[in-house]
């Protein structure tokens, strides 16, 4: 998470501002997701993720995983939220080396297996925040942590700017150059996938949340990370695709920039030699992160998507962002906020998790009832969660509550398109050749003729949606 990054924040806006003329020199205008590839499934249609994170990073060991419930799928599920992005840690998987933990894994699996009871999908992050335990966080092992003696203070008011200290910006190093760690980071993911190649809630595995490195004298932080990106963490995504591959030949792989991709700058990653790869930048604003209300006229979302767009153009790759949401929905401009980045977002992404589904204030998506924290009700709307043909629009108006989507039926394979309708009273129609079959709640499927062009509209009867207050907890809640 790119959070709290400027409370110390002089220094750090200082090393950010080169990173808005970089964004700016090298933007591109028009309509920047129209020809962003899209996320499919093992069926070939064409899928779109709303979601969340979900974590436990409290807890370590045999207590691995307990805050994280049933209650965490069910209730993200009954508000039409598809999609999970569950945080694992090398630390707890690997607590010596080559010893890897079958009790961690099991508990991944009884997530994975909630997941698949409620129809969620599930990718799985490897998850640092500072590198790992060597500093204080979670991620990877102290025993694969190297500093070669350089200092580390810790920044208790803002974790964000330990990144910059000497000793964690030398342990990525380290990471990135070493063989025996290389092998081991290779090794740690051949055992993930080979456990849940063919678990069924699994969509796919993102290599390594917001990696970062380490700033040569005299560089700019946006050509630091466009160095790191380029020379690092390439060969790593390489090197790691192989070792999925090793084990499960299907699976999604997730990519991430720097987080310096945050702020406008378009990431230096290179190709990864692999058919199925998403990129997966965060979209944090610094300044949000920091405590500001959002401004709708400081450009910051049209910088990022500009910025954003450029890696799968080149590339040829979908766009699922891992992370975003502000740590304080309730400032004044925050309604705006939600229905600007969920624009945007709609505009070129597959897809996105929240930061981050649990029951409590800040960050959190709901409160302790399940009722939607301010603003962040915006997030749940129609969509299509899969789309057996090829998209001609698709796309939801807040204002009227509206929903329509417009595709050519595939003349081939499934026949079945999927819509996903937060909590309330919803009318279906859909034009001649097209049947809406009502699911389970929240869910609708359309069969239409082969080859046939489709418009299926979604409009409220009433305007509705209901908090999760007082729901039943199954076991193991």
């Amino acid at each position: 998470m790119l959070r709290a990054m400027l409370t110390a924040g002089a220094a750090l806006a200082a090393l950010l501002a080169p990173a808005t003329a970089t964004a700016t020199a090298t933007a591109h205008t028009g309509q920047h997701g129209r020809d962003v590839p899209r996320l499919t499934d093992r069926q070939g249609r064409v899928l779109t993720l709303h979601g969340w994170n979900i974590e436990d990073k409290t807890h370590r060991g045999a207590q691995a995983l307990t805050a994280v419930t049933e209650r965490h799928l069910r209730d993200l599920r009954a508000q039409g939220f598809d999609f999970a992005r569950l945080l694992v840690f090398w630390d707890d998987l690997e607590p010596s080396p080559g010893r890897y933990s079958r009790g961690y894994l099991r508990k991944i699996e009884r997530v994975l297996d909630w997941a698949r009871r409620h129809d969620v999908k599930v990718v799985l992050d490897a998850h640092q925040d500072v590198f790992g335990p060597a500093f204080g966080h979670r991620g990877i092992p102290a025993w694969a942590t190297r500093t070669d003696g350089l200092p580390f203070t810790a920044h208790p008011d803002d974790w964000f700017a330990e990144y910059f200290e000497p000793a964690v910006q030398r342990a990525f190093t380290h990471l990135y150059e070493d063989a025996d760690l290389r092998r081991a980071q290779a090794a740690m993911w051949h055992t993930l996938a080979a456990r849940f190649a063919h678990h069924p809630a699994v969509l796919g595995y993102d290599l390594i949340n917001e990696p970062m490195g380490e700033r040569r004298p005299g560089e700019d932080l946006p050509t630091a990370a466009r160095r790191i990106e380029r020379e690092q963490l390439t060969p790593m995504y390489n090197r790691l695709a192989r070792a999925v591959r090793s084990a499960d030949r299907d699976a999604w792989l997730f990519v991430e920039p720097t987080p310096v991709v945050g702020e406008g700058v378009p990431t230096g990653l290179g190709r990864v030699d692999d058919p199925r790869v998403v990129y997966a930048p965060h979209f944090y604003d610094t300044a949000m992160e920091a405590g500001a209300d959002y401004d709708p006229g400081a450009g910051w979302i049209e910088a990022y998507e500009r910025a954003v767009t450029e890696y799968p153009r080149r590339y040829r790759v979908p766009v699922v962002v891992g992370e975003w949401g502000p740590p304080d929905s309730t400032l004044p401009h925050m309604n705006r906020f939600y229905r600007d980045a969920m624009a945007s977002l709609g505009r070129y992404a597959s897809g996105w998790a929240g930061y981050v589904w649990c029951y409590g204030g800040g960050y959190c998506a709901v409160d302790p009832t399940g009722a939607f924290r301010p603003h962040k009700e915006l997030t749940a709307e129609p969509y299509a969660e899969a789309v057996a043909g090829t998209v001609r629009s698709a796309g939801y108006d807040p204002g009227a509550g509206v929903y329509r989507l417009s595709y050519r039926a595939a003349a081939h394979g499934s026949r079945t398109t999927v819509l996903s309708l937060p909590p309330g009273s919803w009318r279906l129609t859909a034009t001649a050749g097209a049947r809406v079959l009502h699911g389970p709640a929240g869910r609708a499927r359309v069969l239409a003729a082969p080859d046939s062009e489709v418009t299926v509209t979604a409009t409220p009867d009433r305007p509705h949606r209901t908090p999760l207050r007082g729901a039943a907890r199954s076991a193991g809640d």
